[in-house]
């Protein structure tokens, strides 16, 4: 029954990691100008520092997300390292740029200061979690490099999390702001204690 328990959790692990990475080919192919973009000026959707900024944050977020959950399968780990590696370093790349594209985009975050201060929050986490990981596994430091990534992402899963609270609570609070501003900080502020919960539980140490 375990067993069980725990292959129906990795397949919505990765269902929802998969499905959200590649929610950023919607703005290709369907429509540009929907969902948080809708909210958005003219003058901000014409600035070509805040596109390269959005789109650089969603689809290397997305490639981030889609990637990022294979590294914590102990079997791919143990039977191909290779492969192991090289999808970290795609992670490690992927995650730094969205990282520092997401800080640059926080600056213009809908609802005002609260948004801004969370996705702020967010983003600075991320790249210090997902560096660290990346300057730990280079000194061979496995443990730390566990536990690092684990947090790290936790804070890239947000894209998932947000997307399950901001339509409930829109429902809740018949007000997109208001959601928006909740979930800014709800999106990921919970994955970081489950995150932590995780790391105790497994025995890693940050160093």
């Amino acid at each position: 029954m375990k067993n069980i328990r725990s292959k129906v959790g990795w397949f919505f692990f990765a269902f929802f990691a998969i499905g959200v990475g590649l929610y950023p080919l919607i703005y290709v192919l369907i429509d540009r100008k929907l969902g948080l973009l809708a909210s958005k000026t003219e003058a901000l959707l014409g600035d070509v520092f805040w596109n390269v900024g959005f789109y650089g944050h969603i689809f290397f977020g997305g490639l981030a997300l889609i990637v990022g959950w294979v590294q914590f399968s102990k079997r791919i780990r143990k039977s191909n390292l290779r492969l192991h590696r090289t999808v970290g370093k795609i992670y490690i790349i992927a995650a730094l740029i969205s990282g520092f594209c997401g800080l640059f985009i926080a600056m213009n975050a809908t609802g005002g200061l609260i948004p801004k201060v969370a996705f702020v929050g967010s983003a600075l986490i991320w790249l210090y979690t997902t560096s660290n990981a990346f300057l730990a596994i280079r000194k061979g430091n496995v443990q730390s490099h566990q536990a690092f990534m684990i947090f790290s992402y936790a804070v890239c899963f947000s894209a998932v999390t947000l997307r399950f609270w901001l339509p409930l609570l829109t429902m809740v609070f018949q007000d997109f702001i208001v959601a928006y501003r909740i979930t800014s900080w709800l999106s990921w502020v919970p994955n970081i204690f489950v995150a932590y919960y995780i790391v105790r539980k497994k025995g890693l140490l940050l160093v």
